[in-house]
């Protein structure tokens, strides 16, 4: 068996942390057998490292090695990219294809971003798991296949689990041996160690003088946050060693690459804020349609009274706060309305009834206008209509449209009066 030195050597691994160290040890170990491997760990820490490890240490090295990103393949394939397709199984199927399982068979296969995966496809992948069977998309014959499993995620698996996207049977299958790599952030003597690394293969690919940092510069490199872990570590030295003509790196340059993101609180903390705004919104949507609701009762409270009643400043005068909840403050009244309110309003409620009794010939309107008389004015009713509707009619050249608009009433109500006037 390889110690640690050998195969950090062999795969280009580079550091001493105690937990790394741990996590090649548990894969150099169960490397011989075909125990599934759940390889757990941030974004960036070099996750993919470990299957190859396993695979080249196991009696299956002379086998095909296959790493999928199943986050990059979509929904409605994935299933035919893993377990393949017969001949019509989905529009575009116009040949049968092997998938991953079948063209790996006798190897390993590494499931990349494991917890993205649909359910359906978890479903199926569990039962490849228990007894090495499956079958193609668009067949009923089952096949069987011999691979080693290895999967890797970023996901915080049992929140996943308690979510309900991920099967809580298929996670503790995959995680028969799990192997953690810790955040770069927790390997501090590591990091200064990497970035000389990257810097010399940068010098070397480009064709310059290798960069440097100077104490200071190092020592911010170690307490820096690194959300992105290796790969962000990896694209910093890049960036300097093709930008920079100076050589040597002060402090000022490398805080001027790196982002002022040093928060300590964890990303968890992010995800309940998420939930919690998602309650508060829920919140709010109830309070609307409650409201909502609280309204339209009053409405039909309001309508009732007015039915019942048969003058409105009654209605009105016994259910002022009511209206005003309902239609809010009364705007204002225009001129000709000041004028002649309670014609106005015998013209409106006549053109209400008019327009109901050209639905139903049974309806009887209930007329809202008391009876009144003009102030100050020894008028009949039917005179002021007369003279308002002479006014109208003149104010608008003879257009009964724009003069019934005028009047508040319907142009068939203006047209009866008309006739009935003999105007």
């Amino acid at each position: 068996m390889e110690n640690i030195q050998s195969i950090k050597q062999r795969f280009g691994i580079i550091g001493n942390d105690p937990k790394l160290n741990r996590a090649l040890e548990k894969a150099i170990q169960v490397a011989p057998t075909d125990i599934s491997v759940l390889v757990t760990g941030e974004s960036g820490v070099g996750k993919e490292s470990i299957p190859k490890i396993i695979h080249a240490l196991s009696h299956r090295k002379h086998g095909k090695y296959i790493a999928v990103n199943c986050g990059a393949i979509p929904e409605g394939t994935i299933d035919s990219e893993l377990f393949g397709h017969e001949k019509g199984a989905f529009t575009g199927a116009v040949g049968s294809r092997e998938g991953y399982f079948e063209v790996a068979n006798g190897g390993t296969i590494f499931l990349d971003e494991v917890g993205e995966l649909p359910l359906t496809t978890q479903v199926r992948l569990l039962r490849v798991l228990e007894n090495g069977e499956f079958m193609k998309v668009g067949s009923s014959k089952v096949e069987k296949t011999d691979v080693r499993i290895v999967a890797a995620t970023n996901v915080k698996m049992f929140e996943a689990i308690d979510k309900g996207k991920f099967r809580e049977d298929l996670y503790y299958r995959l995680s028969t041996v799990e192997i953690s790599l810790p955040p770069l952030r927790e390997r501090g003597e590591d990091i200064h160690l990497l970035f000389r690394k990257f810097s010399s293969d940068f010098a070397h690919k480009y064709k310059m003088p290798p960069i440097k940092l100077t104490d200071q510069a190092a020592a911010y490199l170690k307490q820096y946050r690194w959300d992105g872990n290796i790969r962000q570590l990896r694209n910093i030295a890049e960036q300097i060693s093709v930008i920079e003509t100076n050589r040597e790196i002060s402090l000022e340059t490398i805080q001027s690459y790196l982002p002022n993101r040093n928060k300590q609180l964890p990303s968890v903390i992010e995800s309940k804020k998420a939930e919690s705004d998602f309650s508060n919104e829920r919140e709010i949507l109830y309070k609307v349609l409650f409201d909502m609701k609280s309204d339209l009762n009053d409405l039909k409270k309001l309508t009732l009274e007015l039915m019942k009643n048969g003058t409105s400043s009654n209605v009105q005068e016994n259910n002022k706060s009511l209206i005003q909840k309902i239609y809010g403050q009364p705007e204002e009244k225009s001129e000709l309305e000041k004028n002649q309110p309670r014609a106005f309003e015998k013209h409106q409620t006549e053109s209400y009834a008019e327009e109901m009794e050209d639905e139903d010939d049974d309806f009887e309107p209930y007329l809202i206008a008391e009876t009144i008389d003009i102030d100050d004015e020894n008028l009949r009713l039917d005179e002021k209509e007369i003279q308002l509707i002479k006014k109208a009619l003149e104010r608008n050249n003879g257009k009964r449209k724009a003069a019934a608009d005028e009047l508040g009433i319907s142009e068939r109500t203006l047209y009866r009066k008309i006739k009935q006037y003999d105007l």
